[in-house]
């Protein structure tokens, strides 16, 4: 029997996914849906690491900072195969996008062709550290509007997965996303983290088009209030802190 490594699947999942859908949905609200990406199983494995702090290098009480209310915790570099497999895996599909989006506004497209080189130019301009994330909700939790920017290199679109069983293992803590649309109201989308699922936003803002052209609308997000259970989550960030 042959055994297929997380980096092969997660790139032959990733390739045989229909990018052009994927866009399409990120064009019209900001977010899209992914194929599954882990399975039930990886997806536990990867929920159990919360309980093996030196995994992380750092941990954030959210209420303490006034973030919302549950934790999150930074991988340290030695990442999870899982982790690391899907983070490259999904780097040049998503690159694709990205400079198609810097196209539009009108802005530079700084990102190489690879992950590494990308990671290396974040090093250079002193973002080093990890910024993948492992976040833990329990009832009553929920997570405040925001963007994850560590610093000046940003990568625009970014990826959370689902690791525990939407309606079975928890309720509520739907994930929020609110578009400030050009001299317009503020939209919000929500959506239900289905297991082994990933959902790809954008990390600041997107282009979207006006009668002046293209201009870009600010995008933050968050997490709903968790009604009952625990909710885990894979936060996967292209830009290093």
């Amino acid at each position: 029997m042959i055994t297929v490594s997380p980096a092969a699947q997660a790139a032959e999942t990733l390739t045989r996914a229909d990018w052009r859908a994927l866009a399409a949905e990120l064009d019209a609200v900001g977010c899209a849906r992914t194929p599954r990406l882990l399975t039930p199983a990886e997806c536990h494995d990867l929920a159990a690491l919360d309980d093996q702090p030196e995994r992380f290098r750092a941990s954030i009480d959210m209420a303490r900072h006034r973030f919302g209310s549950g934790r999150y915790r930074y991988f340290t570099h030695d990442l999870p195969e899982p982790v690391r497999a899907l983070r490259e895996a999904f780097y040049p599909h998503l690159l694709q996008i990205a400079r198609d989006w810097a196209g539009r506004l009108g802005r530079p497209a700084p990102w190489p062709d690879t992950l590494g080189e990308w990671l290396q130019m974040c090093h250079r301009g002193g973002q080093s550290k990890s910024a993948q994330i492992l976040l833990r909700y329990g009832a009553g939790d929920w997570n405040a509007l925001h963007r994850d920017l560590f610093g000046d290199l940003v990568f625009p679109l970014q990826v959370v997965i689902g690791l525990d069983r939407y309606g079975t293992d928890y309720t509520g803590g739907e994930f929020l996303l609110v578009e400030q649309r050009p001299r317009a109201q503020s939209r919000g989308t929500a959506t239900a983290l289905d297991q082994g699922h990933g959902l790809i936003f954008t990390t600041r803002d997107r282009p979207v088009r006006t009668a002046r052209g293209w201009s870009a609308s600010p995008v933050r997000h968050g997490v709903s209030i968790v009604r009952s259970g625990r909710r885990h989550a894979l936060g996967l960030v292209f830009h290093d802190a």
